[in-house]
């Protein structure tokens, strides 16, 4: 009796097993990914991010600054994920960053100062704007 009902158990697992497999497989052809494409403004600041990462071991090591990097120049017409995003106070905080940032290339003794003032403009915008990045934009600080 044990076996039969073992066997009738097996059975049922094994047939709703094949009947979910069959209900959830589709032909792969209608199979369609849909993937993320980063604007033109998120892919500058993923950029600025990583050279500002550079930059900022540069000033901790006592290295020589380099030259700004004129791509940077680019935030003020890279195609943003939202365009109404690009306003007047993107706009002042844009220029408030590059500003900062110029400084550090022209000032080089004063670099750590101008370093963390053009980090706070990108928090100060980001605080309005988009908020997801904050936490790792404030990593770049020099403390």
């Amino acid at each position: 009796m044990k076996k039969y009902l073992i066997l009738f158990l097996a059975s049922i697992l094994l047939f709703s097993c094949k009947k979910k497999q069959e209900n959830c497989e589709k032909p792969s052809s209608e199979k369609k990914f849909d993937m993320y494409e980063m604007s033109e403004m998120a892919t500058l600041m993923e950029q600025m991010y990583v050279d500002n990462e550079r930059l900022k071991q540069r000033i901790i090591n006592g290295d020589t600054i380099g030259k700004f990097p004129n791509h940077f120049l680019k935030i003020h017409s890279s195609v943003m994920t939202d365009k109404q995003e690009n306003d007047d106070f993107f706009k002042q905080r844009a220029a408030a960053f590059i500003q900062a940032q110029e400084q550090i290339y022209k000032d080089p003794k004063n670099a750590k100062e101008h370093f963390n003032a053009s980090i706070d403009a990108c928090v100060k915008c980001h605080e309005v704007k988009c908020g997801g990045p904050i936490v790792r934009i404030k990593k770049l600080q020099i403390k």
